[in-house]
């Protein structure tokens, strides 16, 4: 899900959306009337009967929507934790982890209140660390500076640590009824195949799709409605093999009347991966581990881990490898175990822990593989 800073609702502004002025803050043409399909003024694409759209996907919504545990309250805090758990994340791997997140800090007071280790302790698993450090931060700035009530608009939701322009609008629509528009990746690829949008999107790419997103943003039922347009992106408007037959507003989809749908959208061609080797150093003393956190700037910031070589030391005793994969580098790192007499002094960052307590540390993913090793039998 992408994230962008840009002024949105809260204030009423105008701007020129498919030719015609559209209210930023409403989300709806200013003018009113059905837009047309194909080209308008300019060549912008856009949506043939937007009124149509919104009455078929509210009523396909109403049957067939998705049984997500987030659904069914008007409570700001778990869609937004759900939000920041679905940023690069697919449902189904959410789904128990919000459960369990929400068990643990059940208002945005309890996770307010919280260590940051205990956190990210419970995201455990989630990837993308950052997101709960940003999640910590925002929830203690909405206690300190909102009464631990949420904004009610969606300049002041950016305003949060980690919420950008998708998310607060995600949270002011499904939780507040504010018609604010959405594009993450299903709503994308929903509207570009109705308006016929066949440009690349992603990054700057996607501000033709926001204003297109404007138009068709109803102003009551927003929420359901910005929900329709993602179940309908994950449940029937597929990137591959898409089942145009199921969808409630085929007749409407310019990419399914010209047939263009398999084109539509363009993505840009994706970054080239770094391979990348590397040695974790088990250093073991009886039932002692040295373990390290990570630092500022690097991967898993504030996690624990396994000390790190470029290359191990002649007579290294490897244990075994472990594999992974951080954005668009692919990392292939041997594990080896050396034993010190004594203990060494620990490092900044480092210290000397259990092996029974490493189950207890928030860790890596790389790096709670690598304790499995260390606590399985000795070679």
């Amino acid at each position: 899900m992408q994230e962008a800073s840009v002024r949105v609702a809260g204030k009423r502004t105008t701007r020129r959306t498919a030719g015609r002025p559209v209210s930023a803050a409403r989300g709806v043409p200013a003018t009113g009337g059905a837009a047309t399909g194909g080209a308008a003024t300019g060549g912008a694409a856009t949506i043939a009967d937007p009124a149509a759209v919104r009455r078929r996907l509210l009523a396909w919504y109403a049957l067939a929507r998705r049984d997500l545990p987030w659904r069914g309250g008007t409570d700001p805090y778990p869609v937004w934790v759900s939000e920041i758990m679905l940023q690069q994340t697919q449902v189904d791997r959410v789904k128990g982890f919000f459960v369990r997140f929400m068990a643990r800090f059940p208002t945005v007071g309890a996770l307010a209140a919280a260590r940051e280790q205990a956190v990210l302790k419970q995201w455990e698993g989630l990837g993308y660390y950052r997101r709960a450090r940003q999640l910590h931060a925002a929830a203690r700035k909405i206690v300190a500076d909102h009464g631990g009530e949420f904004p009610r608009n969606v300049a002041a939701l950016m305003g949060l640590p980690g919420i950008g322009r998708y998310t607060a609008a995600a949270i002011a629509s499904i939780a507040m009824d504010i018609p604010a528009p959405i594009v993450e990746a299903n709503s994308r690829r929903v509207i570009a195949r109705l308006a016929g949008h066949a440009e690349p999107v992603g990054g700057a790419g996607d501000e033709p799709i926001w204003a297109l997103a404007a138009t068709l943003v109803p102003r009551k039922r927003a929420g359901a409605f910005n929900q329709a347009l993602m179940d309908l992106g994950a449940m029937v408007c597929t990137p591959d093999r898409p089942l145009c037959q199921r969808c409630p507003v085929a007749a409407c989809c310019a990419a399914k009347q010209t047939g263009r749908v398999a084109r539509i959208p363009a993505m840009a061609a994706p970054r080239a991966t770094q391979r990348i080797r590397e040695t974790a150093v088990v250093a073991r003393h009886g039932d002692l581990v040295l373990v390290e956190r990570r630092g500022p700037g690097e991967w898993w910031e504030g996690l624990w881990d396994f000390p790190r070589e470029s290359a191990g030391r002649r007579g290294d005793s490897v244990v075994g490898r472990v594999a992974y994969t951080v954005t668009h580098h692919r990392i292939d790192c041997a594990v080896v175990e050396r034993n010190p007499r004594r203990p060494s002094r620990a490092a900044p960052r480092q210290r000397w822990v259990k092996i029974a307590s490493l189950a207890g540390l928030a860790m890596t993913a790389p790096g709670r593989r690598i304790a499995r090793l260390v606590a399985g039998p000795r070679r």
